[in-house]
């Protein structure tokens, strides 16, 4: 996790205007006596420049806060929460906006979360070092011991109470930060995508120091036998990278901060495995101790965590914070080439989604939010950016899902980082922030019903199996507003249930194949209620970090027949429109209301 004391933005204009208006003063106040400016540190300055050093400077001297934190004070803080959204939804009905509906305790920030193939939730962050939220959580510039990784899983059909969670501790490791103490890897902030067989690849974390310094480390997690395997390091430090997964199932990875610390970004690109290492293909095929190989081409992204798309053309796309950085990247050829420049300007963090096109891959990608004054939301398609219609309000910290009838939905959000509205680590947030917007077919928004907590900052959502929506992420709010802060149980869980699923009942997906399904290839289904059917769909699950979501995507299937109970449905074209992995398959009606998805593996070795 980036801590924003040493790191709120690449973009010193964005932070110093952000912190300018938390600590502006009405005009009818009495002027206080003005308080020395506080000092940049010098080595920052040195590598981020003087109005960038400063302005992280006046971000430590906010980050002090009040000394303690009552449970008291996180308790009334909760129950404010709960019956301002009581207030607020209650004028959304159900069957037009969807609801949210349970609100649970969790044993893990969900900093990153992945849904695996088998149904069950993975959630990573770190062990905290701070209770108070006015102050930093996590051990971004700790070393030794306490600067460590944890790992859960949350089985949704167990329910929502502790049982339902497992811990997946990663494996123990020496960090070379000096100390040498052995402790759980330290991979938050990481960055991870899918592998074929259903494994997720985690490259990168930090070491501690230096603001955050990328660490070598790089693991998968098989959800088969819920364990974690190291691989070889990859051969540079990544602190906040980016992974997606191409159309010949390897993963590449671009960006971070190095070894050396913050302010140090690493043009180096790598795939996982390496191109002599074959790809992990079945759920007994689990990379170990299996290396990584360095690109001829590189990617100097001047920021961390850029969007990566592999779409259609079997293309990477490479689509950079800054206006200036978006890139084409063949992972043949290994050659990277420009992109036309961005229509806004620098962008934190904020979403993006590969636009739904039917029964093809996606072929263009929706930028959104990042940019607390730009509403807007921006899209690149046929290698041109047009400015699509805008949200009600620019955020940042967003996260947007595509849900399986094809709309879009953003929840989460904040002005920026550790600031929900009224400054930089103060919990009080805007409602406006905890408000949904929707996205309908015709890509006009509308907001809708507000979640319990706000989220920004860490914050992460994705689509379950039953067409529910899980949201989780941002400890500062989550330690903020903690029942009680004592009992290890020390994040939170919120589930949405979108429109469709108050629209009646959805058709019934009885059976599918289980085993691997080629690339336009006939296959079956069964289902009780056939005639109720009139789309097929497969959506990727969701693999999420800071906004990032590399793994999102929608395609139709084609309907090939009706024969009594089975329906004869195709699948995608090709890899590039659907890389190999795993997809949930759902059969939806005419009101668009979802089965409960089936798990599909797509591709054939």
């Amino acid at each position: 996790m980036r801590c924003p004391l040493s790191r709120v933005h690449r973009s010193a204009l964005v932070s110093a205007w952000v912190i300018a208006a938390a600590l502006t003063v009405t005009a009818a106040a009495p002027a206080p006596a003005p308080k020395p400016e506080p000092r940049p540190k010098p080595d920052e300055a040195a590598v981020i420049g003087e109005d960038h050093a400063r302005a992280h400077a006046r971000l430590r001297e906010a980050a002090k806060g009040p000394q303690g934190y009552p449970q008291s004070k996180r308790t009334a803080s909760l129950a404010r929460l709960q019956e301002s959204q009581r207030a607020t939804n209650a004028g959304f009905a159900a069957a037009e906006f969807g609801r949210f509906t349970e609100f649970f305790p969790s044993p893990d920030f969900g900093v990153h979360v992945a849904l695996l193939p088998t149904g069950k939730v993975l959630l990573f962050s770190f062990e905290r070092v701070e209770s108070d939220p006015t102050k930093e959580t996590g051990p971004t510039n700790t070393v030794g011991r306490t600067n460590a990784g944890r790992a859960y899983l949350w089985d949704p059909a167990r329910g929502t109470g502790a049982r339902a969670f497992k811990k997946v501790a990663p494996p123990v490791v020496l960090m070379p930060d000096g100390t040498y103490a052995p402790r759980p890897a330290p991979f938050f902030c990481a960055g991870h995508s899918f592998l074929p067989n259903g494994m997720v690849g985690v490259f990168g974390g930090n070491v501690g120091g230096k603001g955050g310094s990328g660490a070598k480390l790089s693991f998968v997690f098989d959800p088969w036998t819920e364990t974690w395997f190291r691989n070889q390091d990859m051969s540079v430090g990544r602190w906040y990278p980016s992974v997606v997964t191409g159309a010949d199932g390897r993963q590449i990875i671009m960006s971070g901060q190095s070894e050396r610390g913050t302010g140090t970004p690493t043009p180096v690109v790598e795939r996982f495995p390496a191109l002599r290492h074959p790809v992990p293909w079945r759920p007994y095929d689990i990379p170990v101790n299996v290396a990584s190989q360095r690109l001829r081409s590189d990617a100097p992204f001047r920021n961390d965590y850029p969007h990566l798309f592999s779409l259609r053309d079997g293309m990477i796309y490479g689509l950079g914070r800054d206006a200036d950085q978006q890139w084409l990247f063949d992972p043949l050829k290994e050659v990277r080439t420009d992109l036309p420049r961005r229509p806004a300007d620098f962008r934190g963090y904020g979403s993006a989604v590969p636009l739904p096109a039917g029964f093809r891959g996606p072929d263009s990608v929706l930028v959104l939010g990042g940019d607390p004054r730009d509403p807007h939301t921006y899209r690149l398609s046929g290698g041109r950016w047009s400015t699509e219609e805008p949200r009600a309000f620019g955020r940042t910290q967003d996260d947007t899902l595509i849900l399986p009838d094809g709309t879009l939905l953003t929840v989460n959000g904040a002005l920026d980082t550790r600031d929900y509205g009224n400054g930089p680590f103060n919990p009080k947030a805007d409602l406006k922030y905890r408000q949904i917007e929707l996205r309908d077919a015709g890509g006009h928004w509308r907001l809708g019903p507000a979640q319990r907590l706000p989220r920004g900052y860490h914050s992460n959502a994705l689509v379950m199996p039953d067409g529910r929506m899980m949201v989780t992420g941002d400890e500062l709010q989550q330690i903020a507003n903690d029942p009680d802060i004592r009992d290890g149980m020390d994040g939170s869980i919120e589930l949405y249930e979108p429109a469709y699923l108050h629209r009646g009942p959805g058709p019934a997906l009885d059976r599918a194949p289980a085993g691997e399904l080629g690339h336009d290839k006939d296959f079956e289904v069964v289902s009780s209620t056939p005639k109720e059917v009139t789309r097929a769909v497969l959506l990727a699950p969701t693999t999420v970090t800071h906004s990032v979501n590399t793994s999102q995507r929608h395609l139709e299937l084609r309907l090939t027949g009706v024969r009594g109970t089975t329906i004869g449905l195709r699948t995608p074209p090709t890899a590039a429109d659907a890389p190999p992995g795993y997809y949930m398959l759902f059969l939806l009606n005419a009101k668009g209301v979802p089965s409960t998805a089936k798990w599909v593996k797509l591709g054939v070795r």
